[in-house]
């Protein structure tokens, strides 16, 4: 009998909503162009404009810090290393830096000039048929209530979707990254060529994140970003978070600093530590995974495993741990070195005893 009763509330209940959304009056589509979040800069174009003054002004931040010297605890290498060890000077990054802004923006802008206007109007019929699908045909308001699907369901298309399809835009940069990163390390034409040119940056700096070859820089950043906007179908909008979150992310990755409370450091294991080592000439094969992700690093076996016991079984490496590893490295290369330089000696000893005793004989 409870049973019977409840089913009849709940069929009558399914009924009501779906006379309700038969009967009410489905929202309009109206279409119109969308105001732009900077009022006289279009969304598409405030898209290739935020990525650049991001770099420049996160790259000052880090400058700043190197200049003063005010962060050194967190410093991965001595300042007397960016003269002594890079190749590159300040110059010829930041020209090479421009050019890559230069070359990004000139094809960004071609693409803004094919892309349609972003449109308005439409967004409440949407939401509007999602809610009835949910409750007349999945009948999901048996279990919820009308204003939890209702919050569930403004949150999940105003702002779920796009997390969504940004989150899956870092899956495809990372995938694009890896496999042409790799590829320009494993070709030595096209190492010789292009990606050497990156790794003149011994001790990488924040605003030589983008020092590259141009080619190089148009193949790996501005196509591989592209290509992920494209496939995921990013609005405007969505470019401006991915272009600027991505290109934060590469200047944090060649920062040279492991600060504390860095939220890009905290959040992803690829860190300016993880990618430090890809810079070093005993880290140039492995570490190939940029900018957000590593699971490609540990799914073709190519992370970086020190045989160092400190570092065994560690999966993110924080400063002290590598500033330790630095040394130890360091102070193993100088005892070869020395060791190396008294068996000469022996063996210049020995030589000067056995032309004496060649001498005596005559």
């Amino acid at each position: 009998m409870v049973n019977e009763t409840v089913s009849s509330v709940v069929n009558s209940t399914i009924a009501d909503y779906t006379e309700f959304f038969s009967a009410a009056a489905e929202p309009q589509i109206v279409l119109s162009a969308k105001p732009s979040l900077v009022q006289g800069i279009p969304d598409g174009i405030l898209a290739l404009i935020a990525p650049v003054v991001a770099y420049w002004t996160f790259s000052m931040f880090f400058h700043t810090l190197d200049t003063f010297n005010l962060a050194e605890t967190y410093r991965i290498h001595p300042s007397e290393e960016v003269k002594a060890r890079n190749l590159a000077s300040r110059f010829d990054v930041l020209c090479e830096v421009i050019l890559q802004h230069i070359i990004q923006s000139v094809v960004g802008y071609g693409f803004y000039r094919f892309d349609g206007i972003s449109q308005t109007g439409y967004e409440s019929n949407q939401i509007w048929n999602i809610k009835k699908y949910l409750i007349v045909n999945l009948h999901l308001n048996q279990y919820l209530s009308l204003e939890i699907i209702d919050t569930l369901v403004n949150y999940a298309y105003n702002y779920g979707i796009s997390a969504f399809k940004i989150a899956i835009g870092f899956v495809i940069i990372d995938t694009w990254q890896y496999w042409l990163h790799r590829l320009m390390h494993l070709n030595k034409t096209l190492y010789k060529k292009y990606h050497s040119v990156h790794h003149e940056l011994y001790v990488p700096y924040a605003y030589g994140a983008l020092f590259n070859a141009p080619l190089e820089g148009f193949l790996l950043d501005t196509l591989g970003t592209g290509i992920a906007a494209i496939l995921t179908g990013l609005s405007q909008r969505e470019q401006i978070i991915l272009y600027t979150f991505a290109t934060m992310k590469t200047v944090d990755d060649h920062c040279g600093y492991d600060l504390p409370f860095d939220p890009f450091q905290m959040i992803f294991p690829n860190n300016s530590v993880y990618h430090d080592i890809h810079h070093q000439t005993w880290g140039l094969k492995s570490n190939f995974a940029q900018p957000f992700f590593v699971f490609w690093d540990n799914v073709c076996s190519t992370k970086f495993a020190p045989m160092d016991s400190e570092l065994k079984g560690v999966k993110r490496i924080n400063i002290h741990q590598y500033k330790k590893f630095l040394q130890n490295r360091e102070n193993e290369r100088v005892e070869k070195l020395k060791k190396f330089k008294e068996s000469m000696d022996v063996s210049n000893e020995e030589d000067k005893k056995i032309d004496e005793t060649k001498k005596k004989d005559m």
